[in-house]
């Protein structure tokens, strides 16, 4: 690992131990997210600390994949961290997107003020499933789009819009007669109206998850992200790096949670010696240190296919599968391990113990991923067997 990568990473961790951990028992930490006075608190200690956007350098690059792991991961030890220092979802996966496929005005126009932290990103692709709309499945998108002189006119209905409330920019999509496309809109805006903020397991993230509907938007045709009808292959270009950071975030947090654990089995007394001495609270603490570990290799090993310029679509979905369901087994014996502190709100384990439930949903379900790595076997059964 890089000197840079390691030297971030630690002013990461000092910043997010020290400052930001005393901010999950404010009360601005709501149902819905952390509130915007609350994240533009803690990102001006950020900006003053020199840790805005970390993984962005001040030259625009960006840190390799391996470097980013070690850097999310640090920012992750609170749920907190992440929108304190800007590498949360969805603006870590939209800014590399728009860096990656975005015209220069375009990211002079959009991603700058996303980079500098002064303003959150929204992606609305996911469609109510009660309306038949794009989930799992996005090519079942049915929201539509079409050209009316110089502008592209939007209309339709996205549901689990992250972050969607209080954002300053949006990437939609939505469907061409040429097939799925991209636009890069402004935020707020009347023709975008938010029917409401669910009411979620997960609360980590600003602004919640909201469902929205889309009533004649009309977008210039110079805010397409690339071309009509390459909507899709554009958000595999997200895809892959998008899912791998959610493990790096929550890889951070489920090891503050098996800190806590540990700090709490070496302490408490039960039947006559420390719970941590109890064979059956040892053994799932070793179980905890073991899939930590493994989940950590995995992140590493994608990142270095990510690094070799590889989509790495096969990888990441394999990691997300991997991690998401490790993360949770570990976070669940971290609560099991503390019994009824376990599931207070005394301590952050039983927050990230909810979050990791639902990471293993968002950004494909696990039982997505391993249907289409079914499918890439029997492919690849075929291809080997061809007479």
């Amino acid at each position: 690992m890089t000197e840079r990568a390691q030297a971030i990473a630690a002013k990461v961790e000092a910043f997010v131990r020290e400052q930001i951990i005393p901010y999950e028992k404010d009360p601005r930490s709501t149902a819905h997210g952390p509130t915007e006075d609350l994240v533009l608190e803690m990102r001006e200690k950020a900006r003053a600390a020199g840790l805005m956007t970390p993984h962005i350098l001040p030259d625009g690059s960006h840190l390799t994949q391996r470097e980013t792991a070690i850097v999310l991961i640090k920012s992750g030890l609170s749920p907190l961290g992440p929108v304190a220092v800007n590498t949360m979802a969805p603006d870590e996966g939209n800014m590399y997107l728009i860096g990656k496929i975005g015209s220069p005005d375009l990211k002079k126009r959009f991603l700058d003020k996303l980079v500098a932290g002064e303003g959150r990103s929204a992606f609305f692709m996911t469609e109510p499933a009660s309306e038949g709309g794009a989930g799992s499945d996005p090519s079942m998108m049915r929201t539509t789009c079409h050209l009316d002189g110089n502008h592209w006119v939007i209309n339709g209905r996205k549901a689990f819009i992250t972050g969607a409330e209080g954002a300053k920019v949006g990437i939609v999509m939505a469907k061409s007669e040429d097939g799925a496309c991209m636009f890069l809109v402004d935020l707020p805006d009347p023709a975008i109206k938010l029917d409401r903020i669910l009411d979620t397991i997960d609360n980590s993230m600003p602004g919640g998850h909201a469902v929205v509907t889309i009533d004649n938007l009309r977008v210039p045709a110079d805010q397409m992200l690339g071309a009509s009808g390459e909507g899709f292959k554009y958000a595999q270009i997200r895809l892959s790096p998008a899912r791998l950071s959610h493990c790096m975030r929550w890889l951070g947090g489920t090891i503050r949670a098996q800190e806590i654990a540990v700090d709490y089995a070496c302490r408490r007394e039960a039947f006559g010696k420390k719970l941590i001495d109890h064979e059956g609270v040892g053994f799932m603490l070793a179980e905890n240190m073991i899939e930590l570990r493994q989940c950590e290799l995995m992140i590493d090993w994608c990142a270095s296919i990510l690094d070799s310029g590889s989509l790495g679509t096969t990888e990441s979905s394999m990691a997300k599968v991997a991690v998401s369901e490790a993360l949770y087994r570990v976070a669940d014996r971290c609560v099991q391990v503390m019994g009824g502190t376990g599931v207070s709100g005394d301590t952050v384990v039983e927050q990230i113990f909810r979050e990791l439930r639902a990471f293993r949903i968002y950004d494909g379900p696990t039982e997505v991923h391993k249907w289409s790595l079914a499918k890439k076997l029997k492919r690849d059964h075929a291809k080997a067997n061809q007479a």
